[in-house]
């Protein structure tokens, strides 16, 4: 449906579950237009996640990317193509290039192999234990190791874990940044053991309308966990940078 709102319409593309965001709890985003994606299952290439949503928003007029984790990526990837209506561009607990050490990524590589029994109890178990930080219980949503494994349980099968892990693995952006022409909004937690704090300053200096934001005492799953700080971080993003008729730099 095209949004004939006077406000873009935010595009929330999942995390490496593939889930479906819930918005239930964004009250500082209730009034705006929304879309919510499902991944597609079993696709190893970031360029084909970036054309899935390409396609997910060729009726829109005026969007914002807004992406968490591997979506992050997958809305970079999309972003420096400079696609048509894009007003702007949020990432939270992304990167524009691989940031693991060359033990992790043998490690993860590993993992991703894995499939029935050992994807369920080895596989979830040791991703849910990157994914922690010791804030992940003070949020508006307390938030779990255990519930890490259940959101992928429930939503991620083995097949497309893989496939996802590889395609955040390869893809590459950094020479890419300075392709991005839409405000940006950089969303770090104060704790993220997966990610860490180098790949925020990549993509901070590399794209030439960017900013941080940092919220404290928050984890790698601080969508979930503090989903009010959150949506309040992306509403005075939306507020300060985007609603207005003219992005400079933006392609229209």
């Amino acid at each position: 449906m095209t949004n004939t709102s006077k406000n873009p319409t935010l595009v929330f593309i999942p995390c490496m579950s593939g889930a479906p965001w819930d918005i239930s709890r964004f009250d500082s985003l209730a009034d705006r237009p929304a879309r919510l994606l499902k991944l597609p299952e079993a696709v190893d290439d970031m360029e084909v996640y970036a054309d899935f949503v390409a396609d997910a928003v060729a009726d829109l007029d005026d969007y914002v990317l807004v992406g968490d984790s591997f979506g992050a990526q997958v809305g970079l990837a999309l972003a420096v193509r400079r696609p048509k209506g894009l007003r702007g561009l949020v990432m939270s607990g992304g990167f524009a290039a691989n940031p693991a050490t060359p033990f992790w990524k043998i490690a993860m590589q590993a993992l991703g192999k894995m499939r029935g029994g050992a994807y369920q109890h080895i596989v979830l178990r040791a991703h849910a234990q990157r994914l922690a930080s010791p804030f992940d219980g003070e949020g508006q949503v307390p938030w779990s190791k255990a519930e890490s494994r259940r959101v992928f349980r429930e939503n991620t099968p083995a097949e497309s874990y893989g496939a996802r892990l590889h395609a955040a693995l390869s893809a590459y952006y950094v020479d890419k940044l300075d392709q991005v022409a839409v405000p940006t909004l950089i969303l770090t937690p104060e704790h993220d053991v997966i990610v860490g704090d180098a790949p925020a300053k990549v993509m901070r200096e590399g794209i030439s309308d960017a900013s941080e934001v940092v919220l404290a005492r928050t984890g790698h799953m601080f969508r979930f966990s503090h989903p009010g700080t959150y949506a309040a971080a992306v509403a005075k993003f939306l507020t300060d940078r985007v609603d207005h008729p003219k992005v400079v730099g933006a392609r229209r």
